[in-house]
């Protein structure tokens, strides 16, 4: 791993991306039945929600523009596509079905943004883009599930969006820990700056 390492440093991957304000939160997917290991939950996930619930506060507390995102299918199954094909359960998830609502201690706000889609990607088919960029933001929190999957396709989208994509790496979760850490990995090199949610706030602090 180290030599691998080394090559992306030659190759010049991996540069930090600067905090800029105004900062937004986007929490990905934190809902029911993520956090559930017989639904869709398992590994690291639940302790992710836990660390988010301060960094939600925090957000609130600096005034942030906060987005939250669920899947969500319509009852009839009318909008299936290739990503249920691959998982037939998501469409389990509908708009009255308690494994797609958002976990109790993350519940939105007034004012605070709910995303519904269909599709990994917070970004694909959605306002999400231009409610951030109405709002200012320049760079972006991550937090959320699960993180090679919904959050990796939406830190890529926020990068070709123009925001600065900071994923935070303990408020993000997997059902498993090694694509967990190895997507860390690979958003830090190639898309995102990766710190803790405290390294990041202090960062932020600093700006």
């Amino acid at each position: 791993m180290r030599s691998d390492i080394e090559t992306y440093r030659r190759q010049s991957f991996g540069a930090e991306l600067a905090a800029e304000p105004p900062f937004g939160l986007l929490i990905i997917d934190f809902v029911n039945g993520f956090a559930d290991p017989e639904v869709f939950g398992g590994g690291n996930i639940a302790d992710a929600i836990s660390n988010t619930v301060p960094l939600l506060k925090y957000a609130r507390e600096k005034r942030w523009p906060v987005a939250h995102t669920r899947i969500v299918f319509a009852d009839d199954d009318a909008d299936q596509n290739i990503f249920t094909l691959k998982v037939p359960g998501m469409l389990a998830l509908k708009e009255a079905d308690a494994s797609s609502a958002l976990v109790p201690a993350l519940t939105p706000r007034e004012g605070e943004l709910v995303v519904r889609k269909t599709v990994p990607s917070a970004f694909f088919g959605t306002s999400l883009a231009a409610w951030l960029t109405h709002r200012g933001v320049k760079t972006l929190l991550i937090a959320g599930a699960v993180t090679s999957g919904c959050v990796r396709a939406s830190v890529v989208d926020a990068m070709q969006h123009g925001f600065r994509p900071f994923v935070l790496a303990d408020c993000v979760g997997d059902r498993a820990l090694g694509p967990h850490e190895a997507n860390l990995f690979d958003m830090a090199q190639k898309y995102a700056t990766v710190l803790t949610r405290d390294e990041a706030l202090k960062k932020l602090e600093e700006v």
